[in-house]
This record gives C-alpha cells, structure tokens and sequence, in this order.
C-alpha cells in the first residue's frame, strides 16, 4: 500500500500544501476504507498560519480512490493495460467558519473562481454555498458558517502512472490556489468569534 499512485498523490498534496505554508490539522487527517466497497478515502484540513483554534478561514480536503480504479491501476501495474484510466475523486470545501451573524452568500461566492484549478485536464466545478447554523442547548444561534466546495476528478495517465512528476506538478498547483482562495476569504470584511480558549 505504501508503495502507490494514491499514497503517491497524497504525498504530492502535502508537498504543495507545507510549499504554501499553510498549517495543516493532523488532528484532523484520516485515511480510511470502505470495507464493503473497498474504497479508499483521505481527509485533511489546512489553514492559513495564525488563525487560531478553530481558524476562521479552512480548506477541507478529501481525495478518493474508488475501487473500480484500484481495479484498473492493478491491470497496469501487471502490464495487461485498461480500458478507463484509473481516476483520483477530489473536493476541496473552502469554509468560513465563526461567524457572527449570516454572512450574505453572494459576498463570500463573489469572491471566488466559478472554477477551480485544471487537474488533467478538468477544471474543479464550484458548487452552491451552503450555510450551518450552530445552536445552543436553548436553542439561540451561537455561531454560522459558509462553505463553497469544488469537485472534479482527476484522471491518471500512463505518464502520471509511470512517473510521478506529472502527478507533482498537478496536484503542486493546488497549494497556492488553495492558499490565495482562504487569504481572500479571510480578508472579508466579517465578524468572527473569538478563538476557543485553550486551556
């Protein structure tokens, strides 16, 4: 397991992520699978440095490894080749969290591409925003935040298989996408809570 294309993407993503100094939540990563399905699914959470506990602006990345592309990859690592490329799933939520108040969406989406970063030869697709409100045991909304996520996927070449230059470099652009996106979210002009205490 340790040696593969998806371990080998994640480590890619990391790069990108500790390349554009963003603080990562390892509290918060978790490589999982699903033992029915097979699938295989890594989570993670990356922040601007300085933000607090929780941060106010948070990236939410999740790559999946389905298992038909587990199917694929190992055809092609036998040298019978495949008929669809085996494919990584990606999403990356863009979070403002904290918040005082509701923000109005069209503020936080203004702000942001109507596409995400190429991954092959894709762009991500934006979605809707969604907003979260939190409550109190009284019912009295203690605090909101809004989320805008982009999906895509991201097909893997022969080349991409054979060497993981191709793989560095796609996923090496999200680092900096990723880090201009939380600054611009971070630079509105919102009113957050204060970081939790840590005792």
């Amino acid at each position: 397991m340790l040696d593969h294309v998806f371990m080998d993407a994640i480590g890619a993503l990391r790069e990108a992520f500790d390349g554009a100094l963003l603080e990562r939540h390892a509290q918060e990563e978790r490589l999982q699978v699903d033992v029915l399905l097979g699938d295989v699914n890594w989570e993670t959470s990356y922040s601007l440095p300085g933000e607090g506990v929780p941060p106010r602006v948070v990236a939410e990345v999740t790559l999946e490894w389905p298992t038909w592309s587990q199917s694929a990859y190992r055809s092609w690592t036998i040298g019978e080749g495949f008929d669809e490329p085996p494919e990584i799933d990606v999403e990356i939520v863009l979070r403002v969290q904290r918040l005082v108040g509701t923000p109005e969406p069209a503020t936080v989406v203004g702000i942001l591409p109507e596409e995400g970063p190429t991954l092959g030869d894709e762009p991500l697709t934006r979605s809707a925003p969604t907003v979260e409100h939190l409550y109190d045991l009284e019912l009295v909304p203690t605090e909101t935040a809004i989320e805008v996520s982009y999906e895509g996927v991201y097909p893997l070449s022969e080349a991409a298989l054979a060497d993981q230059a191709p793989l560095a470099a796609d996923f090496g652009a999200l680092g900096g996408w990723i880090a201009s996106s939380l600054v611009r979210l971070g630079d509105l002009k919102l009113e957050f809570l204060p970081p939790d205490e840590l005792g």
